[in-house]
């Protein structure tokens, strides 16, 4: 990758931060040639902070880092994307984005994330991994089971038990895609194929 850190007269290139699962923007920041090379070795997302005049570590005091997932460089060359998986809010007010929207789009890969990390981590106590290791007969019935009953709820007119429904199918559809080795990226894949 190369960046035209001589665009500007200062040697920044903005960097724009967004959450890898559900590409929520997360926040705008700045790097230098130096500051993006820590962040390209590193692996975590390290800024020059214009206020400080110096190299900036997101979350070197708060602990919520930003870990890099994907880099890319726009088609000038002086601009930086970046993917990450936040630990923790990103804004230094709490918020989970340093613009303030909290969006449930994108959210079903955070999810994702959560069922596989459940499962690759045997945590015990899980519903998700304890329905996961009893087989994906009994995982492919569960699913069955919940769309029957999104169905059932389909007929009526109550709007929050067909919307908890279709979550529940949601929720257990993700485990079967893990349970077969697949992820919703896969089936996002055919759909677009057939478009």
């Amino acid at each position: 990758m190369k960046i035209d850190f001589t665009k500007s007269s200062d040697g920044l290139v903005p960097v724009v931060v967004q959450n890898n699962n559900t590409l929520q923007v997360l926040m705008l920041g700045y790097m230098n040639q130096e500051a993006f090379e820590k962040t390209e070795k590193e692996q975590v997302v390290t800024f020059f902070s214009r206020s400080k005049n110096r190299l900036w570590t997101k979350g070197e005091s708060s602990g919520n880092f930003l870990h890099v997932k994907d880099i890319q460089i726009d088609c000038d060359n002086d601009t930086v994307l970046i993917k990450a998986d936040p630990k923790g809010p990103t804004c230094h007010k709490g918020d989970t984005s340093c613009f303030a929207e909290e969006t449930p789009k994108g959210f079903l890969y955070e999810l994702e994330q959560i069922i596989h990390d459940r499962i690759d981590n045997n945590v015990e106590s899980s519903y998700t991994n304890k329905l996961y290791k009893r087989g994906i007969n009994k995982v492919a019935q569960k699913v069955g089971e919940e769309a029957v009953e999104l169905v059932i709820e389909a007929k009526d007119d109550n709007d929050e038990l067909f919307t908890n429904e279709a979550a529940d199918l949601m929720y257990h559809y993700i485990i079967l895609l893990k349970a077969k080795g697949f992820t919703l990226k896969d089936i996002e894949a055919v759909l677009k194929s057939r478009h």
